[in-house]
């Protein structure tokens, strides 16, 4: 049985960890592709158009709203980020697990048009540590700090409407603990709907 991919959806707070899990998931398992988002703000130090994001214009972001070319979109300390379909589309078919990694607004949003997808929210072991992991990065102002920290707690009233919560404080237990989330979700008696009434169908045959 050619088996279709999933989504699955990993949204946490900024600086909980979450491309570092979805690095290691990918570089471990090979079963599973990341969705690469497009977005309107600048690329930090380090990163390359087309791999950790598409960076585009404002402009050509809502041009590309306006062609439903997104799955979804929200905007974030006042830049965009989205979805983009076709890739998506095509990696499921191909058998993929498509990773996206998108903030709250976007998780829901996917989560109305696909109730099967699978929604993962990325936690530290507490806040102190979230403030501590942010300044480490030295990517940002002090104020983007505040905003993020912010946004954070106004996030942390949505983490219900998710699947699964996953505590990011050792990286390699956290990816195991995502990858079995994943294949169960395989297993779900939705997910195999086809397969179930085939099985039927041989058994009233014997």
């Amino acid at each position: 049985m050619s088996e279709q991919g999933i989504l699955v959806v990993v949204s946490g707070f900024s600086g909980a960890g979450k491309g570092t899990l979805i690095k290691a998931m990918l570089e471990r398992h090979h079963n599973y592709a990341l969705s690469v988002s497009a977005t309107t703000r600048a690329p930090r130090e380090g990163e390359a158009d087309g791999r950790e994001y598409f960076f585009v214009t404002r402009e050509k972001f809502e041009e590309m709203i306006r062609e439903g070319q997104l799955i979804e979109h929200a905007r974030y300390v006042d830049n965009y980020y989205g979805t983009p379909r076709q890739y998506v589309f095509q990696q499921m078919a191909d058998g993929k697990d498509v990773i996206l990694e998108i903030e709250i607004q976007g998780a829901l949003k996917i989560k109305e048009k696909f109730p099967d997808a699978l929604l993962l929210f990325v936690m530290p072991p507490s806040a102190d540590e979230l403030k501590r992991r942010l300044v480490g990065r030295g990517t940002e102002t002090l104020e983007v700090i505040d905003q993020r920290l912010h946004r954070a707690a106004q996030e942390a009233e949505g983490m219900t409407s998710y699947d699964y919560i996953l505590i990011n404080d050792k990286v390699e237990t956290c990816v195991e603990a995502m990858h079995q989330l994943i294949q169960a979700q395989h297993r779900r008696v939705s997910s195999n709907l086809d397969f179930i009434e085939q099985m039927k169908s041989e058994l009233k045959a014997i």
